[in-house]
């Protein structure tokens, strides 16, 4: 029965994914869809949508899947920053390992596992109506010694991604400060973040940070400028903005009405113009602000966090990795991220609000975690036809449908659960930015890193586990059964996993490709926006939805590729898709909205090794079970050794993610002396970490004071 439905849900899927391409290589040709397709050329101007209607564009085309599989790293270093190759790098490393795992399990433990008769009453000529447990190790006899080539795949599986491991770690590091020696100079890399400063009696937070490193940094310090209260300008911004965007809509459209009536939802009173409307609507927004700026410029608004520049690289680092006080929890130094990569909301967070925040996010996420059982539990029952009688007995009728049972039990349980993984991305994004983070690229690191282990834990560990919390929390509550268990709940959930794998890889990345989402979401809106056709925003890749995905099936392949071998040709298919519909999606439709310079990296590194740990437990727990003592014996090294090598690789590479090394900065600033361009980047340095909303707004154009500079809180040694 799982074998049919296996074979249901992958049809099912497979039309989907032919579909999603097919409709992809048309309607990523329509006029009116550029801005979802290929929203990244249009902004670049290498893409000409001037023309209205072209037959050509509508007729199906290959030529993508040629320009993605020709683009190299070094063009996709230049358009889309390292983040992009490190995660393209995810997807290559991937595959390198599940082809050799492939060989392995396809070729030599799918056979070997097929041939065992430990399940008996297995009638090869009725397939479709048997388990899937035939093709997995649960088929071997029990003491047999074609174990000890399961056991040997272990081992050897193990080596390879070790060594690949070592090879990525090392290439991206060096990749890595090759970048930064190759960058132009950086705001970000001549500054950092200092918080929780303390104010003395009648004076400014501005004076005592001046005071402090003129004192203590003198030889390096250049400026500073603090950071100042702005929440109540966010929302006139955006509504100025608004304000704006319909004013130039009404100017440059002539068939556009310019007159409404001023009563009774434009039905009755006298006739108003509505550019003048607007304009003078604007115009006082525009001094509201301009009251808001003034007010906030004051000292009072200051939030005692500043943005502190340096006269070199070297000195700001020096400064960041020192304590600056007695007090480990006063002048808190951090790293300055990008100027355009500031989170501005937290920053007037003290440092015991920070940390209250942290423990009401990990609460938060214990909170989602349970919550999330209700979603498991009903994917569960679906499994079990049995028990989905016994909950609604109604539907027994319906049930006993061969094709409505294939469907039930095989597509639907990991449809319902892709739709729930939905939203935990953009959930967990919320907690990680109130947990104190300053940055975007930190809030979705700390987010990606959350959404993977509520991944491993929600989906495998609870579904391994029969769907409940207190049965998995037991298991690991009971350190020594552990294996064991494993041993035994794993394989028996091989067919789900396989079926996960097609429903949510499959069509989760030939989805990414048709981007259907943001599509339907542009049509809908469309009728109601009053922009131009033109006027839409290049969108940003979210590593911290996409990268937990592509980890989550590899820890899934690894586990299972000497459990249930049958996994990997799905695996591969699916990281075949990414590879190519990735590669399209960074050259037509993403753009970089910051830039870490390879820091998701250890988090890949870490889940790997995770993996890898997993694996072992695993095949200790299925070797003892099948009582071959030795070999489960012979397995215990392969932890201890992953996790040693782990911790060299922590040694060896992982100080290059945290900060750039000594020799890297003072290269760098050598290079810099020579620079004719230097005095002007240290001017505009002065003030570039301005907060955006205390930028001088001029939107109406009505007065030239409006334009002038509103505050001067840079200051400069």
């Amino acid at each position: 029965m799982l074998v049919s439905a296996l074979v249901t849900s992958l049809a099912i899927n497979s039309g989907l994914c032919v579909l999603f391409f097919t409709l992809y290589s048309i309607l990523r040709k329509q006029p009116s869809n550029y801005e979802v397709y290929m929203p990244r050329l249009l902004a670049e101007g290498e893409f000409d949508s001037s023309s209205r209607f072209n037959l050509e564009r509508l007729i199906p085309s290959p030529h993508w899947l040629k320009l993605a599989w020709q683009l190299t790293e070094d063009d996709l270093l230049s358009s889309s920053g390292l983040d992009a190759v490190v995660f393209m790098r995810l997807i290559n490393f991937s595959l390198r390992v599940f082809l050799f795992a492939g060989v392995i399990g396809v070729f030599v433990l799918l056979p070997v596992n097929c041939y065992g008769n430990q399940l008996e009453y297995v009638d090869f000529a009725d397939l479709s109506n048997n388990s899937l447990d035939v093709f997995t190790i649960s088929n071997m006899n029990d003491g047999s010694s074609k174990l000890w080539i399961h056991f040997a795949a272990v081992y050897l599986v193990t080596i390879f991604v070790c060594c690949l491991l070592y090879y990525e770690y090392r290439y991206i590091s060096q990749r890595r400060l090759d970048y930064f020696q190759s960058s132009k100079p950086q705001p970000h890399q001549f500054t950092i973040l200092v918080r929780s400063i303390p104010v003395p009696y009648g004076s400014s937070v501005s004076e005592s940070v001046d005071s402090f490193f003129r004192e203590y940094h003198p030889s390096t310090y250049l400026s500073h400028i603090v950071v100042r209260r702005t929440n109540n300008l966010e929302k006139l911004l955006k509504d100025a903005e608004k304000l704006y965007t319909r004013l130039i809509h009404l100017q440059s459209d002539p068939n556009q009405q310019k007159y409404k009536r001023s009563c009774c939802f434009g039905l009755l009173g006298r006739k108003v113009n509505l550019v003048d409307h607007y304009e003078k609507k604007l115009e006082g927004v525009e001094e509201i602000v301009r009251s808001e700026q003034s007010e906030a410029s004051l000292g009072v608004e200051e939030v005692r966090a500043a943005f502190v520049s340096f006269k070199s690289r070297y000195g700001a680092a020096v400064t960041h990795r020192l304590k600056q006080s007695n007090n480990p929890t006063k002048w808190v130094t951090e790293e300055a991220p990008e100027p355009h990569d500031v989170y501005w909301p937290f920053f007037s967070s003290s440092f015991i609000r920070r940390w209250i925040s942290k423990l009401v996010v990990i609460i938060l996420c214990i909170v989602l975690t349970i919550l999330f059982l209700i979603p498991v539990l009903i994917v569960q029952g679906l499994t079990n036809l049995n028990q989905l009688e016994v909950w609604l007995p109604f539907l027994e009728s319906v049930l006993t449908i061969t094709f409505v049972s294939q469907v039930v039990t095989g597509y639907l349980p990991s449809l319902i659960l892709l739709l729930f993984l939905k939203t935990v991305p953009p959930v967990m994004e919320f907690f990680s930015s109130i947990q104190g983070y300053v940055s975007l690229s930190d809030i979705q690191k700390s987010a990606c890193t959350k959404v993977l282990w509520f991944t491993i834990w929600n989906i495998f560990f609870v579904t391994v586990f029969s769907g409940s919390v207190f049965s998995a929390v037991s298991v690991f509550l009971d350190p020594k059964n552990i294996p064991s268990k494993l041993g035994v709940s794993v394989p028996a959930q091989s067919s789900f996993f396989i079926a996960y794998v097609v429903t949510a890889g499959w069509t989760s990345t030939s989805s990414e490709l048709f981007r259907i989402i943001p599509l339907i979401w542009s049509l809908l809106k469309r009728p109601f926006t009053d922009s131009k056709d033109d006027e839409f925003e290049v969108p940003a890749i979210s590593y911290h939805s996409h990268m937990p995905r592509v980890l989550f099936f590899v820890l899934l392949g690894i586990t299972y590729f000497f459990l249930a071998p049958l996994i990997l040709p799905f695996l591969l298919v699916y990281l075949c898709l990414g590879f190519i519909v990735y590669r399209n999606q960074f050259m037509n439709v993403y753009a970089p909205r910051y830039e870490t310079a390879g820091k998701f990296w250890p988090i890949v590194h870490t889940s790997m090794i995770f993996s890898l740990v997993l694996m072992h437990a695993i095949a200790v727990g299925i070797f003892t079970i099948k009582k071959v003592d030795l070999a489960s014996t012979l397995t215990f090294p392969l932890p201890v050794i992953t996790l040693l090598f782990n911790e060299y690789c922590r040694k060896r590479f992982l100080p290059n993610f945290v900060a750039y090394p000594a020799e890297s900065l003072i290269r760098k600033d050598r290079q810099d002396e020579n620079d004719p361009s230097m005095p002007e980047f240290f001017d505009n340095l002065v003030t570039v970490y301005q907060d955006p909303d205390l930028m001088p707004i001029n939107c109406s154009g009505s007065s030239d004071r409006l334009s002038s500079p509103l505050l001067s809180s840079a200051h400069r040694a």
